[in-house]
């Protein structure tokens, strides 16, 4: 099976971005990929703000980009926009990172105005770095996580995402084998 890396920018664990990424956690470890989460915030955030490439920690969180058949971006959005500490990881990334790589972006928000992030700021950055395989994803309203639960409507969403996404990894592993 395949390698995935999700970058969360949750943060904390009961944010509601931080109960999607472990709702899409275990549906592909279901699904039999081997997941690796990265969050974010537990970055040091001055080497991360510095582009410090020579802290382990950012070092190890670039290489695991580069070493994943398939990424994941959750990230809350807030006013429009995904989050900052996202945004500083991608921007370490060289140039065409992504490019043959699966790609599934993921984000919560409390309304549905804030969409327009995923489309008009999310896919550009992901475009820039390379995504050249980026799945529909799939936006979440605050309001369907409650007690660190997602509604059933919400898990349903992100369960077709997850499938949407393992048919893209099945597709890069065949043309890494081939």
């Amino acid at each position: 099976m395949a390698d995935v890396l999700i970058i969360s920018g949750a943060p904390s664990p009961t944010a509601a971005t931080g109960v999607l990424v472990s709702c899409t956690q275990q549906l592909l470890r279901e699904a039999g990929h081997a997941v690796h989460t990265l969050h974010v915030r537990e970055l040091p955030t001055i080497s991360l703000l510095t582009e410090d490439l020579r802290d382990p920690a950012i070092g190890n969180a670039v290489g695991g980009v580069l070493k994943a058949d398939g990424i994941v971006v959750a990230s809350p959005v807030y006013r429009a926009a995904y989050s900052g500490l996202v945004k500083s990881l991608l921007d370490l990334l060289p140039k065409k990172a992504l490019r043959g790589r699966a790609v599934l972006p993921l984000a919560t928000g409390g309304n549905q105005g804030f969409l327009v992030a995923m489309d008009y700021a999310l896919h550009p950055l992901l475009a820039s770095k390379g995504a050249d395989q980026v799945v529909r994803g799939e936006f979440v309203l605050d309001r369907h996580v409650e007690h660190g639960v997602l509604s059933a409507e919400a898990t349903a969403a992100v369960r077709g995402a997850a499938e949407r996404f393992a048919g893209a990894l099945t597709t890069v592993r065949l043309r890494k084998a081939g």
